[in-house]
């Protein structure tokens, strides 16, 4: 009987990410607290921009954003807020989201799995995802639940289960 296997990653869904941007654009565009301080948030690029007139309402926007991620089920742990910073006379704080599970996460997961997995689950890094066999699909679910269990800075999704 051939290994049964599932890939470990971390993704964030682009679509869902922008809808929850657009959400928090239009209440921060509607919200009284936010009118005349110079509040916005908006794509540039790669990263989220938000700017207001003050770190606190900077920060104020930050938490409408994540509010609106958490309601479209991308958890907290994907993003990479920054601390505000003065630019002029307003403050910014420029967010981005992680993608894909880098090296130092990996060997991290790797080494849980070899310590506290099932002993029949091998487990190996292929570029920014990991790769989890075993004969048993009893040992991967157990896998599965340990991963889920654990206290790790990476949002992680479990795919290819085969």
């Amino acid at each position: 009987m051939a290994d049964s296997s599932f890939d470990v990653v971390s993704k964030v869904d682009s679509m869902e990410a922008a809808n929850a941007l657009n959400q928090a654009h239009k209440e921060v565009e509607q919200r009284y607290d936010f009118k005349n301080v110079g509040a916005s948030i908006e794509q540039s690029g790669e990263k989220v921009l938000i700017k207001a007139n003050t770190e606190e309402r900077a920060k104020a926007v930050l938490d409408v954003y994540e509010s609106k991620l958490i309601k479209r089920g991308i958890s907290l742990k994907s993003i990479d807020a920054g601390d505000p910073y003065a630019s002029g006379k307003e403050f910014r704080i420029e967010v981005s989201m992680k993608d894909g599970i880098d090296q130092e996460h990996a060997k991290k997961i790797n080494k849980l799995i070899r310590d506290e997995g099932p002993k029949s689950v091998k487990s190996q890094i292929q570029g920014d995802e990991l790769r989890v066999q075993s004969k048993s699909r009893d040992d991967l679910q157990a896998t599965m639940a340990l991963l889920k269990g654990a206290d790790l800075d990476v949002s992680l999704q479990f795919v290819n289960f085969r």
